[in-house]
């Protein structure tokens, strides 16, 4: 037998799939555990092999490879853990990370944020002038050398930065995309003081226009690049210690995975690994069922994400923003907000009640879980509301503590605002599930897209709790909870089904018309580049798919959509169905009359997506038909449960997941309970058992009251 693996490592809990060579699928989730995730991923591949009754070393020997997302970019950034790094950059524009554009005052805020001027605040700047240095050389736009490289003076740039001792150094010349010979010979000079410095060039890492963004993408990829290392290299051998056959493969943001060597190279593209698994995994399984828009969420223990995929794709963005800083990454387009299981209610100065952002973690975890702590989550709301069963949380891996969670609500939330707990929890609820439909609404609409022609997938160990209400809330006829053997570990299923994945791009800034044969000696150069980077990755493939496309804009202004260039040659009716292209999607985004044609066109940066795919093709399964028991005969229990808090707490069924079957429909209020997670089915939907053992919501919006 041979499996494929993934993980996803969450801040609350560390999710693994198992896909076996014969169809089958396992799965399991354990506690995270901060700071040291490498423990909690050994432990959850013991789980694993438990659960497919086998040791952790004869799994790993028959493993093919494993698939992780890591959260140690990401939390590095976010919270500073960063190391020391130093800058080189073009005489005269250090400052350029010091005045970003003036984006730092608004990016990443929300219009609220951004409208109150007093208040806003650029971040700390990413390097301390001391270890930003000039050096004495000038590329021009068209690639030319205006002033030589001063060899002499970057040594001392050089010298300056290792006297302070600087871990790491930062790369980014003045138009090097256009010319990266001044950067390639700077790497050359470092080394040669230097010989094992970790050193990112921009023109290797991010060989776009503009120039903020570019310095902070290298800049914070390097503060990163030595940590992610850290991490992954050790956890590497000791999976070869405990016995893996296959290599270690790490999601990137932009979906696809890289080895784990390669990683740390250009550590910022693993950024949002973790987030993209989820999008993987619901693409995946939109093709098994048909489905062709698709909203992705996800409710973690810390956190709910939002994707959305559109006509079979997933709707993908060209940079992020992290920390208020532009980032040039190409990444599955995810957003985020603080309001997973974990996520925190509290009440604010201005006497309102809030969910999040701040999350309980997995340490100490809600109040319920009786680990210390002691501020009340929208998991201990659930448990008061009688949704989650103490007893059987996690397949009863681990007790509730429904005392716990009383008396966090009680004093934080109940006790303060003159309600009792059950109200409590009944509003702590209601702010939940508002404030995520909010979310995915925004997600949905920025796109230019209309929620009700989408599908939700709801997944995480909390989305299906929650998922039922704001599915009917954006108006959306049904919504998927994928079960099965994925369960509440699908980002994990994900991982698992992802194929290996590279993106290289180049600006190369020209007005339409652009000769056909410069746009196609572009993407040559691109695509060899690409299909050396997939063979390097240290695995089998059985092929390698090239997408194009073109980040194109209207002349003179600054919103670029990246647009697909067909595969085959390139000819001037190739590029001009690329304009029609970009028209229609320009409209779609921005409103029906919002182009103006007259203008012109530009095209900016040429981008190549390559996918290496993999010769193991992870698919969901079909369960079990069962035995053709009435639906009935998986009820374990009736108890009260509040849903909808107009009509309060009912006499709800509660149905035993492994006890349903395809086919089996039921009707809402009630609760399944699977091993890994419980799902609610709202007072007025229904709900269907697919082939897949997925759990289908289908709403009833206009019987709501």
């Amino acid at each position: 037998m041979s499996y494929v693996i993934g993980i996803d490592v969450g801040g609350t809990f560390t999710d693994a799939v198992a896909a076996r060579d014969d169809g089958a699928m396992f799965s399991t989730k354990t506690p995270s555990t901060p700071p040291n995730y490498a423990e909690g991923v050994m432990q959850v591949l013991q789980d694993l092999a438990e659960s497919i009754g086998i040791t952790r070393a004869d799994m790993l020997a028959e493993t093919s490879h494993i698939a992780h997302g890591t959260t140690s970019a990401l939390n590095a950034l976010v919270i500073g853990d960063v190391e020391k790094v130093g800058w080189l950059t073009t005489i005269g524009h250090r400052d350029s990370i010091y005045i970003m554009n003036v984006a730092g005052r608004y990016a990443g805020n929300s219009p609220e944020q951004i409208q109150n001027i007093l208040t806003t605040r650029k971040p700390a700047p990413l390097v301390p002038k001391r270890r930003a240095l000039e050096i004495v050389e000038r590329i021009d736009y068209k690639g030319a050398v205006v002033v030589p490289l001063d060899e002499n003076q970057a040594r001392g740039a050089i010298e300056q930065l290792l006297e302070q001792d600087v871990k790491a150094i930062a790369v980014s010349l003045l138009w090097s995309f256009r010319n990266p010979a001044h950067e390639l010979r700077l790497r050359e000079l470092i080394h040669e003081h230097a010989p094992d410095m970790y050193v990112t060039l921009s023109s290797e890492l991010s060989p776009r226009i503009r120039e903020f963004s570019r310095n902070a993408t290298t800049i914070m990829s390097t503060q990163v690049g030595p940590t992610l290392a850290r991490y992954l290299e050790p956890l590497e051998r000791e999976l070869r210690d405990s016995g893996l056959r296959g290599p270690l493969l790490i999601m990137q943001g932009a979906g696809g995975t890289v080895a784990a060597s390669q990683a740390p190279k250009a550590a910022i593209t693993t950024v949002g690994s973790v987030l993209s698994g989820g999008v993987a995994g619901a693409g995946r399984l939109a093709e098994q069922l048909g489905h062709r828009n698709v909203i992705c969420t996800d409710v973690g223990g810390t956190t709910f994400l939002v994707g959305i995929i559109v006509d079979g794709k997933p709707v993908e963005a060209t940079r992020a923003i992290i920390n208020q800083h532009e980032i040039d990454v190409p990444m599955l387009k995810v957003q985020i907000i603080g309001s997973g299981g974990g996520a925190i209610a509290h009440i604010d100065a201005g006497g309102n009640l809030r969910v999040g952002p701040r999350s309980a973690q997995a340490v100490p975890g809600p109040a319920c879980y009786d680990q210390g702590g002691t501020e009340p989550t929208v998991t201990d709301a659930d448990l008061v509301l009688g949704i989650l069963n103490p007893d059987n949380f996690l397949g009863g891996r681990k007790k509730l503590s429904m005392e716990r969670a009383r008396e966090a609500i009680r004093e934080k939330i109940a006790d303060p605002l003159g309600m009792t707990v059950e109200d409590a929890a009944a509003a702590i609820f209601a702010v939940q599930n508002a404030q995520t439909a909010d979310l995915v609404r925004k997600v949905v609409i920025e796109s230019g897209e209309d929620p009700r022609d989408f599908v939700v997938y709801a997944f995480g160990g909390a989305g299906p709790v929650h998922c039922f209400a704001y599915g009917a809330d954006l108006g959306v006829q049904s919504t998927v909870v994928p079960l099965g053997p994925s369960a509440a570990a699908f980002s994990a299923y994900g991982l698992a089904s992802s194929n290996v994945g590279t993106v290289k791009e180049l600006s190369d800034p020209a007005t339409y018309p652009v000769p056909a044969e410069q746009v196609a000696k572009i993407f040559d150069s691109l695509e060899e580049s690409a299909r050396t980077a997939l063979k390097s990755q240290e695995v089998d493939l059985v092929d390698i798919v090239i997408r194009r496309e073109i980040d194109i804009r209207y002349s003179m202004q600054l919103a670029e959509l990246p647009t697909p260039v067909p595969a085959g040659t390139i000819t001037e009716a190739t590029l001009a169905e690329a304009i029609t292209d970009f028209e229609y999607r320009y409209s779609r985004m921005f409103g029906e009359g919002t182009g103006y044609a007259d203008a012109g066109f530009q095209f900016i940066t040429y981008r190549v997506h390559a996918t290496g795919v993999l010769p193991s093709q992870v698919t969901l399964p079909a369960v079990d038909p069962g035995t053709g028991e009435p639906v009935d005969a998986a009820v374990t229990e009736r108890r009260p449960v509040l849903l909808d808090s107009s009509r309060g707490f009912e006499n709800t069924p509660v149905y035993d997941y492994r006890a349903l079957a395809p086919g089996h429909v039921l009707h809402g209020p009630a609760v399944v309970e699977v091993p890994t997670t419980t799902v609610a089915v709202g007072p007025t939907d229904s709900a269907e058992i697919d082939r897949l053992g997925n759990l289908v919501i289908h709403h009833n919006p206009e019987e709501r009251p």
